[in-house]
């Protein structure tokens, strides 16, 4: 073997390292899932229980692609999220203000703080026979308790990250001569960032879950009204396929969307960096 040949064949490999550890890190995320789904069609070709019990994989798929053909499952789909949006976009919102004014305002937390525990220990689906009778069955019954459930969530985390801020920093704007508004626009606010995002992440989760828990019985559409539809005719593979439908937009929701702006706002206020701008 040449010199030349031996001394590339390392370089080779390297090269090839380089190019396949960044790809088995994004693909081990999806072991879990693939070793479920090897277990399920095992299972199932061993035991060979029946459709209404547990369906076959194949089946699932099957009544999924005719929701889809159809146009039905979009409009579940749409459904859902339009009222997730809704409901956290006003979660949020008044989380975030109300965060800031009780943040800023130690004594006040403290006397509001119990009040707050309270309530976020009250599930937002315990509301659901009550808020029936108040709102009825549609949309605002699913975005007051989505409300209900991100609001208490990202409050605290936005009080929180107000309480966390180092008061030297603010001490360093007024001796510049910064207003009380500056020191919240350039400190207190990108200080809080992380916290109120971490807050909002949470709340995401938290705000899905009831919002399909409230399409269950208080919605004519939505992928809990699909599902909650499907026991009447014991369409097991409807069921399963509008939950894996469920967590899939969860996972998705949060890897691409949230976390990406979780992660670049942590990095951006320094408690966080790149290691491939150090390179």
């Amino acid at each position: 073997m040449s010199n030349a040949a031996m001394e590339g064949s390392p370089a080779r490999r390297s090269a090839a390292r380089r190019w396949t550890a960044p790809l088995v890190w994004r693909l081990l995320p999806l072991t879990p899932f693939t070793l479920i789904l090897a277990a399920w069609v095992a299972y199932w070709a061993i035991a060979q229980p029946s459709a209404e019990t547990l369906p076959a994989v194949q089946d699932v798929a099957g009544a999924m692609w005719d929701l889809a053909v159809k146009g039905e499952l979009a409009v579940h789909v749409l459904a859902s999220l339009l009222r997730l949006l809704l409901g956290v976009a006003l979660g949020v919102t008044t989380g975030v203000i109300g965060g800031f004014i009780v943040g800023l305002n130690r004594p006040i937390a403290e006397f509001l703080n119990p009040l707050i525990v309270f309530f976020n220990a009250i599930s937002g689906i315990v509301w659901l026979p009550l808020v029936i009778g108040w709102l009825g069955i549609g949309t605002a019954l699913a975005v007051f308790l989505i409300w209900n459930t991100v609001f208490f969530i990202v409050f605290q985390n936005t009080v929180l990250g107000v309480q966390l801020v180092p008061k030297v920093y603010e001490q360093g704007v007024e001796a510049l001569g910064g207003g009380r508004w500056e020191t919240i626009r350039s400190v207190i606010l990108p200080g809080a960032s992380p916290y109120i995002l971490t807050g909002l992440r949470s709340g995401l989760g938290f705000g899905w879950r009831a919002l399909i828990a409230a399409e269950l019985v208080g919605a004519t559409t939505g992928l809990g009204q699909m599902i909650f539809g499907a026991t009447e005719y014991h369409r097991s593979d409807i069921i399963i396929g509008g939950c894996l439908i469920i967590g899939l937009i969860a996972i998705a929701m949060d890897r691409w969307l949230l976390l990406p702006i979780e992660q670049r706002t942590v990095r951006r206020w320094g408690l966080a960096f790149d290691a491939r701008s150090e390179e």
